[in-house]
């Protein structure tokens, strides 16, 4: 990783207006594949939000999620998902981190989070796809990190349960292992049972964290069509074992994932941000001068990605952002898991109309 110790700022009254980089936020100021650059944006935020709060264990969950994702975490082998890597993680926590100091700076002094909940809510962020990673021991018959698809954030769960008490935060174990759901599908959000509402706040924040930033990712439509459909193939996703020999199919290929991405948008993205999460985006704006970034973003991905589908010219998709993940050859032995997958169900699949999200 790059040690980019003089980032720009976390954020700016002005949003950048000069061609957007493949691993940069949506405002083009922050290189979310650098833990550094990231960390330091975070720090600003955290530090004009929550004045003289210290940082020491947010710090160190920067240095433990670095480690973790490249594959120096002990007993962990490192990132090997190609569209749940490194960059969507960090691209996430920044998000986090502004709708934090936006919420605070909107509401009455009652109904702030203050900096021991705000930190609970980063290092949740950091690791909220820690169930991706697999464990040297307790994973050894699995071959990616994708095969924990349908039940990744209940693995993040459990390694929070870990994690927390060894930095002394054995107090927020509870909650923290309950808000990271927000993130997934694995709970209904409606059966998350909290009892102070900021931490219910947290969860929403955090759950439209992972929303947004992902779909605002300038690569966002290839990555979907490139590496999101490997992983829903080898997760037991695209193609779902409806009963004993029988098959069904949810996503025939990349660009079938993404011919479905529209009406993803409107049914369960919109629900989730609007209702389910309570349009807390619009914190965000308190940032940009009631300007949303990442809200008009996506709003042009979804535009694009409905003139490609309307054209028919998939050749417009032709961006090849990098990748950040942890091990070297993940990408090949993802790719040759996929096809052995796809080639031993060929024939035996029957078609579903059901949808699923895209995230």
């Amino acid at each position: 990783m790059s040690d980019t110790r003089h980032s720009a700022p976390a954020h700016k009254k002005r949003i950048m207006s000069q061609d957007r980089r493949n691993d940069y936020d949506v405002t083009n100021t922050v290189q979310v594949s650098d833990p550094v650059a990231v960390r330091n944006a975070v720090y600003e935020l955290f530090s004009e939000t929550f004045p003289g709060a210290p940082y020491d264990k947010i710090w160190l969950a920067f240095y433990d999620f670095e480690r973790l994702f490249t594959g120096r975490y002990p007993g962990y082998r490192g990132c090997d998902t190609t569209y749940h890597d490194l960059q969507h993680t960090l691209d996430m926590t920044l998000a986090v981190a502004r709708l934090i100091a936006g919420y605070e700076r909107s509401v009455e002094p009652k109904d702030r989070l203050g900096a021991r909940r705000a930190q609970m809510a980063i290092i949740i962020s950091l690791f909220h796809d820690a169930g991706y990673i697999r464990h040297e021991e307790r994973d050894a018959e699995f071959a990616n990190g994708a095969e924990f698809t349908l039940y990744h954030v209940s693995r993040s769960a459990d390694f929070l349960r870990r994690y927390l008490p060894e930095h002394g935060m054995s107090k927020d174990v509870a909650v923290a292992s309950m808000i990271v759901h927000f993130t997934g599908y694995e709970v209904e959000l409606d059966r998350i049972e909290l009892d102070d509402p900021r931490d219910i706040i947290c969860g929403h924040l955090i759950g439209t964290a992972d929303m947004i930033a992902q779909m605002a990712d300038r690569c966002y439509l290839e990555k979907c069509r490139d590496r999101l459909y490997n992983e829903f193939v080898v997760g037991g996703v695209a193609v779902e074992n409806a009963k004993p020999g029988e098959y069904s199919v949810r996503y025939r290929s990349g660009e079938d994932l993404l011919k479905k991405t529209p009406v993803f948008y409107q049914q369960v993205m919109r629900d989730r941000l609007h209702r389910k999460f309570n349009r807390v985006y619009r914190y965000i704006e308190v940032l940009y001068d009631g300007q949303n970034p990442y809200i008009d973003a996506i709003a042009n991905n979804i535009s694009h990605l409905v003139r490609v589908i309307e054209s028919g010219d998939w050749s417009l998709l032709r961006r090849e952002p990098p990748y950040f993940i942890g091990i070297v050859n993940a990408v090949n032995d993802l790719e040759m898991l996929v096809k052995r997958q796809l080639a031993a169900l060929s024939g035996r699949a029957i078609e579903s109309k059901g949808l699923l999200m895209p995230v």
